[in-house]
């Protein structure tokens, strides 16, 4: 095979890759609005059922069975958001790193494929593209800092009705420090959580993309 031959074959391929990627990107993005649908369908539809409910006494049986399923089933969902935001992060680092190449094709390239940061690090823009700066507030935006917070408000309701339970005083004080204490634990631990996994991606990413330039 010729050079000619042989360059046509590696641009077919990386089309090819390039297409492959973007539609891993719209999966992943298609099966988080799913998960985070699911659980707030969940959610609401479960309040419907309290509603229901809240004038029988069979209510307090009700919501001790369903918050903690409620809770448990946000946590799930928080998880595996964050893997498809890593695994959306990795898909547009790898397409920043192809565009990086179609740049260097020819002069005029860089005007039809302009890089989305002043600086050329695929990290970077890979946050770019998917519309965020890296900055540590940015996990309270994702769609797992989403679901994140109302499943920790959910989290401190449970806490709030128990506490009022086992105290049974007059006053709710207690129950809403209690309930506002566990809500912000449980955020703070699924943003500390998102943080430790976008960092060590992007270190792994960072290390990855050093060793194939050498």
């Amino acid at each position: 095979m010729d050079e000619q031959a042989r360059h046509a074959a590696f641009m077919s391929a990386l089309v090819t890759e390039h297409f492959v990627l973007q539609s891993a990107a719209s999966t992943t993005v298609s099966e988080a609005g799913s998960r985070a649908s699911l659980y707030v369908f969940s959610l609401s539809s479960s309040l419907i059922a309290m509603g229901f409910t809240a004038e029988t006494d069979a209510f307090p049986t009700f919501v001790a069975a369903l918050l903690p399923a409620l809770f448990v089933l946000g946590w799930f969902t928080v998880v595996r958001l964050v893997d498809t935001s890593v695994g959306s992060y990795r898909v547009q680092e790898a397409i920043a790193h192809i565009r990086g190449y179609y740049r260097q094709l020819t002069p005029e390239a860089r005007y039809y494929f302009p890089s989305w940061q002043s600086t050329d690090e695929e990290a970077a823009e890979a946050l770019a593209m998917l519309g965020s700066k890296p900055r540590r507030s940015t996990v309270l935006f994702t769609s797992a800092g989403m679901v994140a917070a109302i499943n920790s408000l959910v989290g401190g309701v449970g806490v709030a009705l128990l506490t009022n339970q086992v105290l049974d005083q007059t006053s709710d004080l207690p129950a809403i420090l209690a309930g506002s204490v566990f809500t912000l634990a449980c955020l703070g631990v699924a943003s500390a959580y998102q943080l430790r996994r976008y960092s060590a991606t992007a270190a792994q990413e960072t290390r990855r993309w050093a060793a194939d330039r050498t």
